[in-house]
């Protein structure tokens, strides 16, 4: 145990020298780094005793279920994040609405008393016709001056009559949006509610295979983890992906940089925004939040609204999206590296940009 324990030093050592080097790097757009290796096998001649497989199966195929759970519970949180963000814009469109049914009513309290007063007014000038109004005249020309007056008046009463029907049509239309958007706000809740269950469950299913793995084995698995990692990066690197990638940060860049990296080492948890912990998008929409610029919540969001860039064109802070179904974001730093928020039980950390099958990238500061 003391080797292994000397070899997981060194293996910490090397990967912490080489994470200061990413992330001072970062800023200047450097992307050339290679991947840093995992933890040593044991020695030619000291073979590790093999461990044993839970259930009949290998560790490393525990892993890939123990990955594919997480990965499956990262695409139901970016649905939860949705229907969340959905239902917040619901509510805040009613109360818009009810704001605007409110000074619609009052619009309309005010158009009547004014057509009220119209009418009064002419009830006390007697309601002649204006040949009679004429012939009873003593002054002609003031006659002439006060039809003309009665002209514009009746002009305005019948703009004022106009306006009112106007007022009460959009009233009647904004109770007609009210409704609707209260029943599409119930049917958000009812798709929030069971993307959470969703999430949970999967969550769940992991933790309970992971819970039943013994201390070694968990160790192990970490292990399995970065080497999978580092055999992803090292084929993405060998392929030549980052061959023409030397693009320069911006400024607002180097702002979401700085904030990303910042929360290394905070824990993942899902649906979380900061600031003590984060899931996989919660830290890549704050890290632009703080840089100024505000993007969608979730991966899913990210890589539909966001403008779409190759890699060969990527540079700090340019957002990466994982896998087919975009479960999964990181920030690119530079280097060849991203950081992210892997998954639950795991931390904020640096990663291989090519550690996962990539989708897209994107660019929030396009």
């Amino acid at each position: 145990m003391g080797s292994v324990k000397g070899r997981r030093g060194a293996s910490s050592l090397v990967l912490l020298c080489a994470l200061a080097t990413v992330a001072t790097s970062a800023l200047a757009g450097t992307a050339h780094a290679a991947p840093a290796a995992p933890a040593t096998p044991a020695a030619p001649g000291a073979p590790a005793a093999p461990l044993p497989e839970p259930g009949g199966r290998s560790l490393e195929q525990v892993r890939k279920d123990i990955e594919e759970l997480y990965r499956q519970a990262g695409a139901a949180t970016d649905a939860y994040n949705l229907a969340e963000a959905e239902t917040k814009a619901q509510s805040d469109k009613i109360v818009e609405i009810a704001n605007l049914i409110v000074a619609g009513k009052e619009r309309i309290a005010t158009l009547k008393n004014r057509a009220g007063a119209a009418a009064r007014a002419q009830y006390r000038s007697g309601g002649l016709p204006p040949g009679a109004q004429l012939a009873l005249s003593d002054d002609p020309n003031q006659f002439l001056d006060g039809a003309d007056r009665l002209r514009q008046g009746e002009k305005a009463t019948s703009d004022l009559i106009s306006e009112l029907d106007r007022t009460q049509t959009d009233l009647q239309r904004y109770a007609d949006e009210a409704g609707e958007r209260w029943k599409t706000l119930e049917e958000n809740r009812v798709k929030q509610e069971a993307a959470k269950k969703q999430v949970e469950e999967k969550i769940k299913a992991a933790e309970e295979l992971e819970s039943k793995l013994e201390a070694e084995e968990k160790a192990r698995l970490i292990q399995l983890e970065q080497e999978a990692q580092y055999r992803a990066q090292t084929a993405w690197l060998s392929s030549g992906a980052m061959k023409d990638v030397n693009g320069k940060a911006t400024d607002a860049g180097k702002r979401a940089v700085q904030f990303a990296t910042a929360q290394i080492g905070k824990p993942y948890k899902w649906g979380a925004v900061g600031p003590d912990s984060f899931d996989c998008s919660g830290l890549t929409s704050q890290a632009w939040r703080a840089a100024g610029r505000g993007i969608p919540r979730t991966s899913q969001e990210q890589l539909r609204l966001l403008p779409k860039i190759a890699v060969k064109d990527m540079r700090p802070g340019d957002l990466i999206i994982y896998f087919d179904d975009a479960s999964h974001v990181g920030m690119y730093v530079g280097d060849g590296a991203m950081v992210h928020a892997p998954r639950p039980g795991r931390d904020v950390t640096m990663a291989g940009a090519g550690s996962m099958p990539i989708k897209a990238v994107v660019r929030p500061d396009a």
